[in-house]
């Protein structure tokens, strides 16, 4: 959404709303969790959807593989819709509302808000966090408010930024820290630790929440990620699934965040991201009625929103090539 929008001038939702009401039974004791272990040696995978609940394009993603009847070949795949319960309120023409029930389930990441169930995403991570202590390889399906454009969040830990470059796709490769919110759950654990222990985890944000095209960047995604696991094998795999690589990738690390004093943030101008403005000092909005300016030349915009502003929320950040 830009400056100039307000809550009830939302984009149009093209994606079609996936009918869950088989998929969420699952097949563990965990609802919305399915489950399949192939018995032979390999890689821990886990791909989930829905954190928020208006982000329909996983939700399409791992319905799609589900539906296939495509297994492991090695190792073992865990399929979570996550927030379930914020997809239930899910309305196309106010679907800003369905992001969460309580609180943004992916800023609970860490033992003390797992540990307070204070709030339904709490309750729900906290449901969800076996299956995130045993996975290996992650990948987290999300979609953006005011972008068409895919990014791929890697964190700051090289092996994930090396592992995002490898999969040829998409061209813009994101590494940032996180938000002063909480902690993602790209980063829980064993995730967010430095050096080469094995794992690996993605966010890949798809595109506009209601882009039919961000369903198939999420099917693309899914598809190279379980190759690259040694999950199952590229001739498996559905071609209608694939993209074609990416002319090229650009990796960019994210230098600061700009998070919400208030409510009151303006924009300078309507920003849809990956903006890249040459000069140090351009002014780019107002917080709280302060200004705040790119804090040096050739400033790449990140995901500058103010679909849902709030105290501590992050409405932009900032960020420069790497290398």
């Amino acid at each position: 959404m830009s400056a100039t929008e307000s809550p009830a001038v939302l984009r149009p939702f093209e994606l079609a709303c996936p009918d869950l009401s088989a998929e969420r039974a699952g097949n563990t004791d965990t609802v919305g969790v399915w489950h399949f272990d192939s018995g032979a040696p390999g890689k821990r995978v886990m791909l989930t959807a829905l954190i928020h609940g208006n982000e329909l394009c996983g939700a399409w993603a791992l319905k799609t593989f589900l539906a296939s009847g495509l297994r492991p070949r090695r190792g073992s795949l865990t399929l979570a819709f996550c927030n379930l319960a914020a997809f239930d309120r899910f309305d196309p023409k106010s679907y800003i509302a369905s992001r969460f029930v309580d609180e943004d389930m992916n800023r609970v990441w860490s033992d003390d808000k797992l540990s307070d169930p204070s709030s339904q995403e709490r309750r729900r991570a906290a449901e969800l966090l076996p299956w995130l202590k045993q996975a290996d390889w992650l990948l987290d399906f999300h979609s953006m408010s005011n972008s068409d454009v895919p990014l791929q969040l890697t964190g700051v830990q090289p092996r994930n930024i090396e592992f995002a470059l490898q999969l040829g796709t998409p061209a813009n490769i994101i590494a940032d820290a996180g938000h002063a919110a909480g902690v993602r759950m790209r980063d829980y654990g064993r995730f967010g630790e430095a050096g080469e222990n094995g794992t690996r985890s993605l966010l890949i944000e798809c595109g506009f929440h209601g882009a039919p095209e961000a369903r198939d960047v999420a099917l693309d995604q899914m598809a190279r990620f379980l190759i690259a696991a040694d999950t199952v094998d590229r001739e498996d795999i559905p071609a209608a699934w694939f993209a074609p690589d990416a002319p090229a990738q650009e990796a960019l690390r994210v230098t600061e965040a700009i998070a919400a004093k208030s409510a009151n943030v303006r924009f300078a101008q309507p920003w849809r991201g990956l903006e890249k403005l040459p000069q140090a000092g351009t002014l780019l909005g107002w917080n709280d009625e302060e200004p705040f300016y790119t804090p040096y030349d050739n400033c790449v915009l990140i995901m500058p929103s103010l679909a849902n502003v709030r105290p501590g929320v992050t409405v932009m950040r900032l960020a420069q090539p790497i290398g």
